[in-house]
Formats: C-alpha cells, sequence, structure tokens
C-alpha cells in the first residue's frame, strides 16, 4: 500500500461534549493519518439515540475545529446508513450466520452463571431453537477457532470468541443496529485502512474481524492506544465525570492529550506548530509504514 492510500477516522459517539479521553484518540487517528500523508474522515456514531445528548455531535465538530483537527471530507452521520445496515444483515441471514434472539440481559447473565460461564458471555441458549414472533435481537454466530490480529502498539492479539465472547448481536430488540455491525460495515464503505482508537476497544476487535470475514470486506490495521482513566481507575466518560475540554486554551489540551500518548511536552506556543512537531515526532515512532 502506498502512503496515499491510507485512511484513518475518528468516530465518536455524540452522548456529550469532547473530553480528555476523546481527544486522545482524536489526537493520535489524526497524527497517524498525517505521519503517513493519508486521509482522516469523522464518522459521529449516533445510532443509540436514548444514550445521544441534543447538541453534543454539533458541539464536538465545533471542538474539533477549534483544535485544528478537521477532517477531509464533510463528517458523516451513522442515522443515515441504515439501508446499508439492512443489506449486510440480509448478506448474513441468506448464508444462515444469524438467529433471533429473546434473551434479556438479565436471561443471558443467570443462564451464563448456572453454566460456569462469565456473566458477559453470551451462553447460546437461542441458537438452536426456535424464538416466539415479537420483538428479539439477531445475533450473529462466532467461530470456535481462535481469531488472531497483531496490534501495531498491542503486539498479537488473540480470542477465542465462542469462550470469551459468545454469538453477539447485530440488532437489538428494540431495532436499534449494534456497534459491531454499523462499525464493520462503516469502515468497509468508507475504505478504512487503518483504525486507530482506545485500548478499551481492543477486545472489541476480534468480533469485528470476524463479521469482516463473513461479510468479505478488508481488515484494516489496528493501533489502540492507552485510555484515560479518572480518579478510581475508571475509564473517562461523560459516566465517570469527565469534564469537556476548555477550548479557551487549545494548546495546552492538546499537549495534555500528547503527554498521554507517551511523548514529552512540545513547548509550542500555537496550534499550528504544536501539530507540526507532533506529526514528525509521531512518524518517529509509529510510522510511515512504507518508505
Amino acid at each position: 500500500m502506498s502512503a496515499g492510500l491510507y485512511c484513518g477516522r475518528f468516530a465518536p459517539s455524540p452522548t456529550g461534549p469532547l473530553h480528555l479521553g476523546s481527544l486522545v484518540a482524536a489526537l493520535a487517528s489524526w497524527l497517524d493519518a498525517r505521519s503517513h500523508r493519508g486521509r482522516w474522515l469523522v464518522r459521529i456514531e449516533d445510532i443509540d439515540p436514548p444514550r445521544e445528548e441534543a447538541g453534543a455531535a454539533r458541539a464536538q465538530l465545533a471542538a474539533l475545529a477549534a483544535l485544528a483537527l478537521v477532517p477531509d471530507q464533510p463528517p458523516v452521520f451513522q442515522s443515515g446508513h441504515s439501508d446499508r445496515y439492512l443489506k449486510a444483515l440480509a448478506r448474513l441471514q441468506a448464508t444462515g450466520q444469524v438467529y433471533r434472539c429473546g434473551c434479556s440481559r438479565t436471561a443471558v447473565e443467570r443462564e451464563a452463571a448456572r453454566l460456569g460461564l462469565p456473566l458477559n458471555v453470551y451462553p447460546g441458549t437461542c441458537r438452536d431453537r426456535t424464538v416466539a414472533p415479537g420483538p428479539a435481537g439477531l445475533r450473529v454466530r462466532v467461530p470456535t477457532e481462535e481469531v488472531v490480529f497483531v496490534d501495531r502498539a498491542c503486539g498479537p492479539f488473540s480470542q477465542q470468541l465462542e469462550r470469551e465472547v459468545g454469538d453477539f448481536l447485530v440488532r437489538r430488540a428494540d431495532g436499534l443496529w449494534a456497534y459491531q455491525l454499523a462499525v464493520v460495515v462503516d469502515d468497509g464503505a468508507q475504505a478504512i485502512t487503518d483504525v486507530v482508537r482506545g485500548a478499551d476497544l481492543l477486545d472489541n476487535t476480534p468480533r469485528q474481524i470476524h463479521l469482516q470475514r463473513l461479510l468479505q470486506l478488508p481488515t484494516p490495521r489496528y493501533l489502540h492506544v492507552p485510555v484515560v482513566l479518572n480518579a478510581d481507575g475508571e475509564k473517562l466518560s461523560k459516566q465517570t465525570g469527565a469534564a469537556p475540554l476548555d477550548l479557551s486554551d487549545p494548546v495546552a489540551q492538546l499537549e495534555r492529550a500528547w503527554r498521554h500518548l507517551g511523548f514529552a511536552a512540545t513547548g509550542t506556543a500555537t496550534v499550528a506548530e504544536f501539530l507540526s512537531h507532533a506529526v514528525r515526532a509521531w512518524q518517529g515512532r509509529w510510522g510511515p509504514l512504507v518508505p
């Protein structure tokens, strides 16, 4: 692959304003794209309306602009991609890869506990039975063999999906699209070659690779960066008290994210100076992948 074909993305959910954790992911993905002379896209993952905050997407895009992290194409919104997801689902259904599941989360946890499985592992309750008419989720069958990939930051990673995850949802019982299907379909549609995101999503990657294989989509390269934690050791998020970015001093915010990524302070005075310095330093650590 030539450097010019690189395409990366930042894909926030509009559940609130950007905070330090989301800036770390945005900055890392932007720097990786720029260091490879590639394209950088922004995709708003607005497929879970109950969790979304009015005006959050607009505020997130404004914050990125204030930090000079501007995408190379207009931002896209997942809420407009339902036809795309329906086509992918139909393809999975045609090959017998999905089935209806009427289990509630409580029922899943109860059955997993009975079988001695971790509570977050789906125990296959509905895999081989007929589910009564009515609201039901759709789950994709997972393989028995391990899914293995090499992360650019974390190295080799493997997961036995059947034992560690179980058949997972691609569409929820309330009709909303599950993250795993949406992210895979959109990465394929946008020709994403490189995914740079927080390490909290590292163990989601085998599920996404499994779907890529079923849908005959290319698998991007992955680079998972350290997540920002709060004082209690929890991932920083709106739910764990993350403060919005203070955009009155954008350089200071960029420097905070930069230091979290393991780099020394740049000592620069402007956003342009910071980004120029950061791209050169990023290239020294992470690439470009080819000359």
